[in-house]
Order: structure tokens, then sequence, then C-alpha cells
């Protein structure tokens, strides 16, 4: 059996009586700095102890989010309509989508990038199966030929005027001509102009009355609008609420489609009364017409995960465009890849890594405005993108946790010139390469071990300061006394 005794041999802190200890005032002095210092370096040790540490390497991209990416957009372009804006896809994989209209969203805005009403359901893509007439016999101008000065007394003058902004030089114009001229003959026989009134079909030449077309917001041709009088002359600032027709262009068809305007207007008024019956929102025929020349392109498309395009142009399968007159000017206020981070993804990503994020919205609030005259006329706004994604994963247990991803992106952004329709282009091109950044994980051992060397270092030292200190103050007296004697 141990006896104490045999177990106090074993004491490595052997305690001398305090009746046998002196204390001094370097020793107090002493005492008190190393108390401090102890501190100190043992809040900097647990500071360094909390701190998180990442790693970062470039591996190959072992994405788990599919084949596809996201990109979000919000365009602002005050000068292309939203009559014809389409937002497209291609990549080199063959995919081209055109006109996407199921996760996009149009707004008209006017050139200050204000809106100016609700959202734009511009529909799919204009197209026309039948278009025109065969050209049989010369056929006369039934139609009334309408400018600047003519306009707004026609229509006020006429419950109903169905116009024709049309271009001499443009094919679809040329294909609708003989129809809409004979479409006109037939109305004017039907609901004589002098003793109806309740229709009249026009035409506006939009090379000889570039101010009017413009005006009424016409960017591709023909544009078939549909004036209406009545009680929104006095509302909306004297201005009359109009369509777009996009049905078919062979008389048959435009026949019809006129008798259905006539049929909601009282035959013994020359003022409309009621509202148009044939406008339903499932008419794909007549849509709203656009009420200014600016439109905010927002919403997101998904694409393959290889280099592609995601185009924002004038497009139409039944219409003609001046490309001089096309301005792709934009402003970006918001452009990404990924899912968009939550605000505490954002924090999360911030603090772990603070270098990150500064390229995940690079284009954001950038402006590229083209200002028009006849050096500036036909240019195409292109941006080239490198995207590169970043994985932030964390080590726990000897297992590996994804916090969150995020896509960041290069932009170098240039004008072309082009004889084509002016568009807004985004090259981007996926990196096979992705960032990956991993949360080194501390140990508490080693941050024990560390205290334990910061307190028994410092009272190591103090006590041999201390000791250097007394035995040279008793070396002096020693000295002193020496003298005296």
């Amino acid at each position: 059996m141990i006896t104490s005794s045999k177990l106090k041999s074993v004491d490595f802190y052997r305690k001398i009586p305090r009746d046998l200890t002196e204390a001094s005032i370097s020793g107090a002095g002493l005492s008190i700095i190393a108390a401090l210092a102890m501190m100190f370096l043992f809040g900097m040790e647990l500071n360094n102890y909390l701190t998180v540490n990442t790693s970062t390497s470039v591996v190959v991209d072992r994405s788990t989010d599919a084949e596809f990416l996201r990109i979000d957009f919000n365009i602002s372009f005050p000068a292309l309509s939203c009559e014809f804006a389409s937002v497209d896809v291609s990549d080199i994989l063959g995919t081209n989508r055109l006109n996407i209209t199921k996760t996009v969203r149009k707004f008209s805005i006017d050139p200050n990038l204000r809106p100016t009403g609700s959202e734009f359901h511009s529909g799919p893509i204009p197209m026309v199966n039948n278009h025109g007439d065969e050209i049989e016999e010369e056929h006369t101008d039934e139609s009334v030929s309408l400018t600047s000065s003519n306009f707004e007394n026609y229509s006020h003058k006429h419950a109903i005027l169905v116009v024709n902004f049309f271009a001499p030089w443009c094919y679809w114009s040329n294909r609708l001509k003989p129809s809409w001229e004979r479409t006109a003959k037939t109305m004017r026989e039907r609901y004589d102009p002098e003793m109806d009134g309740r229709i009249l079909l026009g035409k506006v030449d939009c090379t000889q009355d570039s101010d009017l077309c413009r005006r009424h917001h016409i960017q591709g041709y023909p544009s078939i609008r549909i004036f209406r009088k009545g009680n929104d002359v006095r509302d909306n600032h004297g201005h009359h609420e109009h369509e777009s027709y996009y049905g078919e262009r062979d008389t048959e068809s435009l026949v019809a489609a006129m008798e259905t305007l006539v049929a909601s207007i009282p035959e013994e008024t020359h003022t409309l009364a009621l509202e148009d019956k044939s406008n339903k929102p499932g008419d794909a025929s007549k849509r709203p017409a656009p009420l200014t020349s600016g439109c905010r392109i927002e919403g997101f498309v998904r694409v393959k995960k290889v280099p592609g395009n995601l185009v924002v142009s004038a497009h139409s399968g039944a219409h003609s465009f001046d490309a001089s007159l096309i301005n792709v000017s934009h402003v970006i206020s918001h452009f990404s890849f990924g899912k968009r981070l939550s605000s505490k993804a954002w924090t999360e990503l911030k603090r772990l890594t603070p270098y990150l994020g500064a390229s995940h919205d690079r284009l954001t609030g950038r402006s590229y405005i083209i200002n028009r005259d006849e050096t500036n006329a036909n240019v195409t706004i292109e941006h080239y993108l490198q995207v590169v994604k970043t994985e932030l994963v964390s080590q726990k247990r000897y297992q590996e946790f994804k916090l969150l991803e995020d896509y960041e992106y290069t932009a170098h952004s240039s004008l072309v010139h082009s004889l084509d329709v002016p568009v807004a282009k985004f090259h981007f091109e996926p990196s096979p390469m992705q960032v990956l950044v991993s949360e080194v994980p501390k140990s508490f051992s080693h941050f024990i071990t560390n205290v334990c060397a910061i307190i028994g270092g410092v009272f190591t030292v103090a006590g041999i300061v201390d000791s250097i200190l007394h035995n040279t103050m008793r070396l002096v007296k020693k000295v002193e006394l020496g003298k005296h004697i």
C-alpha cells in the first residue's frame, strides 16, 4: 500500500514555507506586467482560434447542379419597343430558342426609364401564314393617305381608324398592299365614310412622314394600328387608345377583322360607346400597342453550361426593320449567373471570404448609350463574359458540407458596326474549372497547447527577469557596502 510520504515524493511542485519567501516592489511590478501580458496574448490566441481560416484551390468543375445554368437579368432599353423586343438564346451545341416569354416580363418605359403602365403582354413573335393576295389586276388606292396634318382630323371624325404604317422598300408591306386596298374598298362600300362613318382604313408612308411614325412608336413595317375614339381622349391627355393587329393579312381575314370591330359600334352614332368585345385576352390577332418606344426586360433563362449567347433584338417573322433606326442602347440594373443568394447567404459569404462577391453582378449600374447620328447607325453592343463558379465548403469531423455557391464573371464590352439589324448580345463562356474555397477547421487541442505555452512562457520569462533584477540589486548593495568599509 502506497503511503502518503511516498506519494509526496513525486510532487513536482514542492512548496516553500511562506515565511521563508521575500516579497519585493520590483517583483510585484513585474508580476503585474506578466499578468497583463498573459491576458493580452490569451486574447489574441482566442481571437485567432475563433477566426475562420480558408484555403483556396482551383479544381475541375464538379458541380452538382446538373448541366444547366440560370441567368437573371433586368435591362432597360429606352429606344427599343416592347412590341418587337425578343429575348433569344443559342449555344455551340445547336440550341436556338427565340422570343422566350415564359420566364421573361416586359414593361413599357419612357426615355427616362420610368414605367408608363402595367406589364406589356406581347405574346409570341408576330407571324402570319396567309400574307396578302396575289396581284391579279391593277388596283387603285382605296385607303386614305394620312399625314401629320390630317391624322388627328380623321381620328376624331371616325369611331374606328385602322392605319397601315408601311415603307415602300419593305417586302412585307408590298405583299400586304393589294389585300389592304381591297379591304379598304370593301369597307368603304359597306360603311360609307360620309353617311356611316364608323370605320375608315388609312395608310402612312413612314419614309415620307417619319415624325408621325415615330410619334406612334413604329419600329417594324408594316404595322397595323387600330385607333378608337372615345373617353380615352379626355382621360389620356388627348391620346387615343389603340391596338396592334397581328392576324392574317389576306383580304378575307382583314375584312372579317374589320367587321368584328364595326359590330361593337351602334350604327346611329359616330362615336365609340361600347368596348370592342373581340378584344379579349385570348385574342391573338389584336393586342394593345406600346405606349412608348422604350422597354424594360426582366426575368431569367436557363442555358446549358457551354459557350453561348443571350441576345435581345427586334424580331418578327412578318415585319421588316430599318436597321439604321434601331437603337439598342441599354442600362443594366442586374445581370448575374446562378441562383440568387439570399441576404443571409451574402452575409455568410462576406464573413468567410470577404474578397468574393465583387464580381457576382459586375455589370450592375452600367449604361451603354448610343447617341444616334450618321456615324452611330447600325451599332450592335456586345458583352463578352467569362464565368467562373466558386464553391464554399466546410470540413467538420472528417465530413464535407457545401455551404453555398456563387458564379462570378469578368465582362468586356464593345460596339460593332453591322449591316444587319442591331442587337444587344451577351456572349457567355463558362469555365471548365471552378474555385474551391474550403473552411479549414482549427484544433481545440492546439488552442489549449498554445494557451499553456503562453502562460508557462510568460511566467518563466518573468521569473528569469525578476531573478536578474534581484541579483543585480543585491550586487549593487554589496558594492556600496564595500565602499563604505
